[in-house]
């Protein structure tokens, strides 16, 4: 499918609540995802919310990471979206991993489809695999 990037959403469920309200703890699986995508790092930011949960992005050259979490709901959504080919499915293998979640949806996009082409259009351009470690 011809786009200009892919957006991939990750629904993690049942993290270890430690884990994810440790902003020091989910800079660091955030980054090594990153890495291990060998994506070019460009600038983290991440904040803690009182009294929980975290936000983070890391805008990477190929477009960014970001992660928000619900410690009290065990919860964590992450974004990858890149423009380049990264390895996607080492960084969110790594995310789940790390961050002990019991269950994940991911969910892909195929982001700027701009042919007129009619069967372009017809092209599925969202899917979803439900408990996966990675989009195949």
């Amino acid at each position: 499918m011809e786009g200009l990037g892919t957006h991939l959403i990750a629904e993690l469920f049942n993290c270890n609540v430690f884990h994810i309200n440790d902003v020091k703890k989910v800079e660091e699986v955030m980054m090594a995802a990153a890495e291990l995508s060998s994506a070019t790092i460009i600038k983290p930011f991440f904040h803690k919310f009182s009294p929980y949960g975290i936000s983070g992005v890391i805008v990477i050259a190929e477009s960014h990471f970001t992660i928000h979490t619900w410690p009290e709901h065990g919860y964590a959504a992450v974004d990858v979206f890149t423009c380049g080919d990264l390895d996607y499915t080492a960084a969110l293998d790594h995310i789940k991993s790390e961050l002990e979640a019991e269950r994940c949806s991911i969910f892909q996009f195929q982001r700027g489809i701009l042919s007129e082409n009619t069967k372009a259009k017809e092209i599925l351009s969202f899917r979803e695999v439900e408990n996966a470690g990675y989009v195949e």
